[in-house]
């Protein structure tokens, strides 16, 4: 992966808006029962991933056509793709000030003849940043929290044109945001998501 561009006040990975949005109520009850359960912000952050992984479904994998796109609807209806499901797991995380950012790969489908953008998110512990896939394990798929060495969903393979782009954002990727907020339903997103960033 090229060296990472960050933004250099770490507050701006800490920032709520309509996206991610760490006050709304369900935000913080899930974050707060999350918290009860562990012994500091390490446990926190990889209970809040765990959380996001396995008790949200990536809605392709569940079938789910519903399109979310803001943490608090992820959280609720309890679906999303890769995108929603980093969006809930940034506000989880953020809820409980840990700064994490989005992160984005660009991915073969369809035996190579298509790409397309696969959101993830970075968490900033031991004063570095560490990607972690929230995407949802299946047979192939088994994406771990961890500080030692990447356990995403996918690896780039960036001599097929797949790549790792080395940009944390402090916000959704608007391209990405776009697509998911104009999608009435996941087939329909699944024609239009960004194939580059």
């Amino acid at each position: 992966m090229q060296p990472i561009q960050e933004t250099p006040d770490l507050s701006a990975y800490l920032a709520a808006d309509d996206v991610i949005d760490h006050h709304h109520p369900l935000v913080r009850e899930t974050a707060a029962r999350i918290a009860a359960q562990v012994e500091d912000s390490y446990a926190y952050a990889r209970a809040a991933y765990e959380f996001v992984r396995d008790a949200i479904p990536h809605s392709a994998d569940s079938g789910d056509l519903r399109v979310t796109w803001r943490a608090s609807d992820v959280l609720e209806q309890r679906t999303g793709i890769c995108h929603a499901k980093a969006h809930a797991l940034a506000a989880l995380l953020r809820a409980e000030d840990i700064p994490t950012a989005f992160c984005y790969q660009r991915l073969a489908y369809d035996a190579g003849t298509g790409y397309c953008v696969h959101g993830l998110v970075a968490v900033r512990f031991r004063g570095a940043w560490h990607r972690q896939d929230p995407r949802g394990n299946n047979p192939g798929v088994d994406a771990q929290f961890s500080l030692d060495g990447e356990r995403l969903a996918f690896v780039a393979d960036i001599e097929s044109s797949e790549v790792d782009y080395p940009v944390l954002f402090d916000v959704p990727h608007p391209v990405v945001l776009r697509a998911l907020k104009d999608a009435p339903d996941r087939p329909y997103l699944w024609e239009h998501l960004p194939d580059a960033l």
